[in-house]
Order: C-alpha cells, then structure tokens, then sequence
C-alpha cells in the first residue's frame, strides 16, 4: 500500500479513518492542530510548511479537518472561511504539486440546511436535494466541496451523517433516520479511497427502515410507522421508556455510495440496543 496524508487525524473521524487505513496495510501520515496516536505532523494547515510536510510522498489524501457545527458561534466567520475553504484550497493546490492522485474529502449532511425543513412530509434526502446553507459552517464546507470538484485531482466527497456521542435515548432516536455509526463513516471513507475509478459526491447514513413512499407517514404519525416497520425497535424504546419521536423531519438515503463504492452501513439502532 502507499502512503495516504490523513487531516483532522486527531479527531473522531480523522482518528477513526486513519486507524481503518492502517489496518487495511496503509502507511498513515496524520496532520492535525492537536497532537495524536495518529498525527506525526502537529500544525496548522493553513500554514504553507505544514500541508507540504503532511504530504510528503503521499498519493491519496482524506482531508477530515475542519471547524464544525459546534464552532458556530464560537470561532469567527473569518476562521470559518480561512480554515475551511482557503486552507483546503492551499491542501488540493499543494497535492496536485506533490503528484497526490485521490483526494476524499469528509463533508456534512449538514450542508443542506433549510432544505432539511420538512412542509407536509418528511424530507427524503438523496443527492438531488439541492443544499441551502443557513449557517456559516453549511456555507463553508460547501464551498470546500466545491473546490474538491473542481480540482485536477480525482476526488469522492462523502457528506456524512450525524456521528457523535450522545444520550442513549436520543442517539437511539437520531438512528432511526440521520445518524451514521463512526465504524460505518470510517468503512465508508475506506472504500473511497481504494475505489479510485469512483467519483462524485455521496450521503454516507444508515442503515435505516424507511422507504421514501413512508415520507407523508413520517411526518404525520411517526410511532405508527416505526412499530409496523420496525416491532422490535418501537418495543424496545418502550420497555426503556423511551418516547418515539411524534414526527421525523428527514431520512438520509446512502444508495448512491451503496451502488458506486459497496458501502454497507452495519450499525443501526438495533446494535445500539444491543448494546454491540
């Protein structure tokens, strides 16, 4: 295997994608601002010596740094637009330069925005849902995905679905329909990377029990829906006493990355209560 520049590599997903590479024969070379088991370079990437360091004999990148939703509010709308977009446009620059050939970029499902708003349905969310940022964290990665595309460099985005810890009863909830288990996030990045004739942006979420023609259902009573799907998860949030969601808003459909690179998301909600 050759050597992939992962950034981000001391967060949760960049740590998660790293340790998956490594296992599969990869030689990982981690950037991030924090040190970390996987990170042999510590800097900034908006800083012209550290991306060129990072990417030193590499020929495929996953460029997993950046500031995220919780940053809103926090970090200014400058460090969103430097770090973001500019030092992912110096990272596709200075790997084009360096003869790196696969970039896979870890967008967000994050980057639909208001379009995640439901009218009188649930919101079925493919690739063809046109994204309406409404925040500066939608707005940025977005336009970082735009740079991607745009590159000479072959490139995957992977808008990836909501995957951080939370209480049990609402991770539980948000895997019914828009979150992601980081095994499957890191899996997903994986095939990416070595499914090099694959191209394009994709949702990376599930697996789930909804079909779109459920949309209308979802909205309106969603517990009906749920125990005639899904017996065995509404029973189990019952005898935890648990609520079922009266309404769910989106469901994020993974068919695109399940036909182009074989994603086979495997932690569902029934693993969470499984305790897997």
């Amino acid at each position: 295997m050759s050597v992939v520049t992962v950034t981000g590599s001391s967060g949760r997903v960049g740590a998660a994608v790293a340790e998956t590479l490594a296992a599969a024969g990869w030689t990982v070379q981690g950037v991030d601002r924090a040190p970390g088991p996987w990170t042999g370079v510590v800097g900034d990437l908006r800083d012209d010596r550290t991306r060129r360091a990072a990417l030193r004999d590499a020929t495929t990148v996953v460029h997993a740094a950046a500031l995220h939703a919780p940053h809103v509010g926090r970090a200014s709308e400058v460090d969103f637009r430097t770090i973001n977009v500019d030092a992912t446009a110096g990272l596709l620059e200075d790997a084009a330069a360096a003869g790196v050939r696969r970039v896979v970029y870890i967008s967000s499902t994050s980057v639909y925005g208001d379009a995640l708003v439901p009218v009188d349905r649930a919101v079925w969310v493919d690739e063809s849902l046109r994204p309406h940022p409404r925040d500066i964290y939608d707005e940025t990665k977005l336009a970082a995905e735009d740079l991607v595309a745009a590159s000479t460099i072959g490139s995957v985005t992977l808008r990836i679905a909501r995957c951080f810890p939370e209480p049990l009863p609402v991770l539980a909830t948000h895997l019914l329909h828009r979150a992601v288990g980081l095994d499957d996030v890191a899996t997903a990045t994986a095939l990416a990377v070595t499914s090099t004739e694959v191209t394009g942006t994709m949702n990376i979420a599930g697996p789930y029990f909804f079909q779109r023609s459920d949309c209308p259902a979802l909205h309106v009573d969603a517990p009906r829906l749920i125990a005639a799907r899904a017996p065995v998860v509404a029973a189990a949030f019952h005898s935890r006493g648990w609520p079922l969601p009266p309404t769910i808003d989106r469901v994020y459909d993974s068919s695109a990355a399940m036909n182009a690179l074989g994603y086979r998301p495997a932690w569902d909600v029934l693993s969470l209560l499984r305790g897997r």
